[in-house]
């Protein structure tokens, strides 16, 4: 039993004893975990090595948090013991290696490293780390947890395809090296590991000689991109996607790649997900009220439609709004950006989401959004609902090259018998959630209808943020029996007491 000073330094680490809701980027009322113990803003990764073994000595459970990208309350599991570790503030970067003429070199960097900060660090030393790159919001240790990604098929775009090696601190609360090496499964397991193996602590990740990018975007009729070539239309290029307006039947075809660096003396940076208070005013009136009117929603996604069609660029020196495409700039700033100056993140406003996130062969891409357009002409045929985007930029198309590890959403060689070793096609549908009423989005049932009907007729796989419980619990009789076999033995080997758990991992059957 602890002593009475060692119960008070536990406490000590810790923001303070919560008894409730650890929340999502969304904030209060989207619980990421419904009912934890306490937070610890850990600082250093001695702190966190502190923490596990403290916590394994209890039996209290642990989970490691980065910037929250989460939707559902699937991040922990339903034990009011849980404690966070919240990797935020533990954010070292460090041992740059990268010669002069060398086609790529490495640095290491800690638990709570997000991209931006990876990126703009790395762009002062006249590097980068391509295109293994994600929102700019998320922690790169947390975007291998969950096997995020950029839309490429042409280009390694799993995060976990830069990293060199990984150390993560396992369930007795030692640090564990894991070098990059495809045969070995310690490796498989930790290159998309759902925080089940243990607290990633450090990463050593690839990275290259910095680069410029351009990007360009046309708009489709939607027969064109159903009854297409969609591979040929998204792996010519270093990233690519579509963004799909199902009322207005048009898709927005985003495409980017290297220019040499002296092409333009243009400095575009994006904007990913900031709005002015005019804005988000609004949007939140206009979006709310498609609660309950149908003709709001269709208001919503015209303009939406019409926004988007213009680039969502600035020029980052001057911060002046850039008109026409194709926009020109260093590649972090056009491929992720972030916040304009004096902006801020829509969910600051109460502008909030839920999404559905699925990937599917891109083999099979044409039959997809065929059935998915099928399942929303039904819903106009037979219940006279009009199903629209909700989301500033439409129904997110993604893909993925393909990346072999087990629990991935690009992996291959599995036992459904589906061709992934051309790459993944990833439907992403995020919809708005409204802030009055009961707080459920227009029409709400559609959505988890939609999703089983591609879950039972496709092979596909759930992003692992991105989901409910339920699609989780679907979907899992998708996945290769093998891989979830020889991902158990792992877990079972990196943390025998169940330290880690969650309910994804549950889920899986990976505890029983």
């Amino acid at each position: 039993m602890l002593s009475a000073m060692r119960q008070l330094l536990w406490l000590a680490c810790a923001v303070g004893v919560l008894a409730g809701p650890y929340n999502t980027f969304d904030g209060p009322g989207f619980p990421a975990c419904n009912d934890v113990a306490s937070v610890h803003n850990v600082t250093s990764v001695d702190e966190m090595v502190s923490i596990v073994k403290e916590a394994a000595a209890n039996g209290t459970p642990v989970r490691a948090s980065g910037k929250g990208h989460m939707w559902y309350d699937t991040m922990c599991q339903d034990d009011p013991r849980t404690v966070i570790i919240r990797t935020e503030y533990t954010n070292g970067i460090s041992d740059l290696q990268l010669e002069a003429g060398a086609d790529s070199g490495s640095v290491v960097i800690e638990a709570g490293v997000t991209f931006l900060q990876l990126a703009e660090w790395l762009h002062e030393r006249n590097a980068s780390i391509g295109y293994t790159l994600v929102n700019w919001n998320i922690s790169m240790a947390g975007a291998v947890a969950m096997g995020a990604h950029r839309s490429s098929i042409r280009e390694d775009s799993m995060v976990a395809a830069g990293v060199l090696s990984l150390d993560i601190i396992n369930g007795n609360g030692d640090i564990v090296t894991v070098e990059r090496d495809e045969s070995n499964d310690d490796w498989l397991a930790a290159s998309t590991s759902l925080g089940l193996l243990g607290v990633i602590a450090r990463m050593k990740f690839k990275i290259y000689p910095d680069f410029k990018v351009f990007a360009k975007q046309d708009i489709y009729d939607e027969d064109d991109v159903l009854n297409g070539d969609i591979y040929g239309m998204i792996a010519p290029y270093a990233t690519a996607n579509f963004w799909w307006w199902p009322y207005l039947k048009k898709f927005h075809h985003r495409y980017y790649d290297e220019v040499p660096t002296t092409l333009s003396d243009q400095q575009g940076f994006q904007n990913t997900f900031s709005l002015t208070d005019i804005e988000a005013g609004a949007a939140i009136a206009l979006l709310n009220s498609g609660k309950y009117l149908e003709t709001s929603n269709e208001l919503a996604e015209t303009t939406f439609f019409t926004l988007w069609s213009a680039p969502n660029f600035h020029e980052k020196e001057t911060d002046a709004t850039i008109l026409f495409w194709p926009v020109y700039g260093w590649n972090y700033d056009v491929l992720i950006g972030g916040l304009y100056p004096g902006q801020k993140p829509e969910w600051e406003y109460g502008l909030h989401g839920l999404t559905l996130e699925l990937a599917f062969p891109v083999t099979q891409a044409n039959a997809m959004l065929k059935r998915v357009r099928q399942f929303f002409d039904d819903e106009k045929t037979e219940r006279g609902i009009t199903m629209t985007s909700t989301y500033r930029s439409g129904i997110n198309i993604k893909f993925g090259k393909p990346y072999y590890d087990f629990l991935g959403q690009v992996t291959y060689n599995t036992s459904d018998g589906a061709d992934w070793t051309q790459g993944a096609i990833m439907f992403d549908f995020p919809h708005f959630k409204p802030s009055v009423g009961d707080g459920e989005p227009y029409n709400a049932d559609f959505y988890p209808r939609l999703a089983n009907v591609l879950i039972n007729e496709f092979p596909c796989r759930p992003h692992w943020t991105k989901n409910t419980r339920e699609v989780f619990g679907n979907a899992t009789k998708n996945l290769d029996p093998s891989h979830l076999s020889r991902f158990k033995a792992v877990r079972e080997k990196f943390d025998p007491n169940e330290t880690f758990k969650s309910i994804v991992g549950e889920i899986l059957g990976l505890y029983d």
